[in-house]
């Protein structure tokens, strides 16, 4: 067994997603061969019964249980350094893939040895489109990107044009960076480019590893050659505001670490990205205490009926 990896190692990290935990190992489970392929998963120190359902019902998925939450990124890293394979998937557990998914995107990246990484198309579960692929960020991007500003400006270039609404999401080309909810790493670049950054805890890790890879000579190939059910944010639901201060962080650090070069732009994009963050989390406590004022209404309008 030492002596043959397989082809692809998935790598996935968890935290109190057990039933889709369980849906996503079903469908590697599914898997036509070849690809041969190892499971690896890192439980980030779940209260559910997530590690108890791995070790009942997939006994073949190598198992690591953290017993703390060490974020997306180094918990990555501890299964990338497990893995054995020539590939190295990393898939979040709110996915779902096709019978021959691997198979599928082993065949890209053979048919692009040039490409680091492989990202399939991305689909909610109702079948609509992800934008998964996308431009780096740029300043305009994140003004009206998931924004106040954005809702009241819907058709601003600047977030059509990040998350590539204007391009052909049924054809194969190359992208700046791909969701990290899949993608397929060829081993060379892994191991030219290195880990993931733990300095970022939750969000932009994904943008930082591919701008890392394009630094590298490696490309960043989108491929719609198979399409994978993602589920957003089944973790960060359980978490809002706290993962709102996680990614405003990662967007924080992407920002000074590759773009911002001197103490005055750091400055300017610390203040913008707080400021961002601060209306999004007043935002979200807007939103639930009129649910919470609202609930006797709705509760008594039902009983009226």
């Amino acid at each position: 067994m030492e002596g043959h990896p397989p082809d692809v190692s998935v790598c996935i990290v968890s935290w109190n997603v057990a039933d889709d935990l369980r849906a996503c190992l079903e469908s590697i489970r599914a898997q036509r061969t070849p690809p041969t392929h190892e499971i690896i998963v890192a439980d980030n120190a779940s209260s559910d019964d997530s590690v108890a359902m791995v070790r009942e019902n997939f006994p073949e998925v190598r198992l690591i249980v953290n017993d703390e939450n060490l974020g997306f990124a180094k918990a990555t890293n501890q299964t990338l350094r497990a893995a054995r394979g020539r590939y190295l998937l990393m898939l979040n557990p709110d996915t779902v893939l096709e019978p021959d998914a691997l198979a599928r995107m082993v065949a890209v990246a053979k048919m692009h040895p040039e490409a680091g990484i492989i990202a399939p198309r991305l689909v909610y579960p109702d079948g609509s489109l992800q934008y998964s692929c996308r431009r780096f960020p740029t300043i305009t991007a994140a003004i009206f990107r998931n924004t106040i500003l954005g809702r009241l400006f819907p058709n601003a270039a600047a977030a059509s044009r990040y998350i590539m609404a204007d391009c052909d999401h049924d054809t194969e080309h190359e992208v700046d960076w791909a969701s990290g909810a899949c993608l397929l790493i060829r081993r060379e670049a892994y191991e030219e480019v290195g880990e993931l950054d733990e300095g970022f805890v939750w969000g932009s890790e994904d943008v930082d590893y591919c701008f890392r890879m394009h630094q590298a000579g490696w490309s960043v190939v989108f491929s719609p050659v198979t399409t994978v059910v993602h589920a957003v944010g089944r973790s960060t639901d359980q978490a809002v505001v706290p993962t709102i201060l996680r990614t405003h962080r990662g967007m924080y650090r992407l920002y000074s670490k590759h773009y911002a070069r001197n103490p005055i732009s750091r400055a300017l994009v610390w203040l913008g990205v707080w400021i961002r963050g601060g209306l999004l989390v007043a935002s979200w406590y807007v939103k639930w205490a009129l649910v919470r004022l609202t609930r006797p209404f709705r509760r008594h309008g039902k009983g009226e009926s």
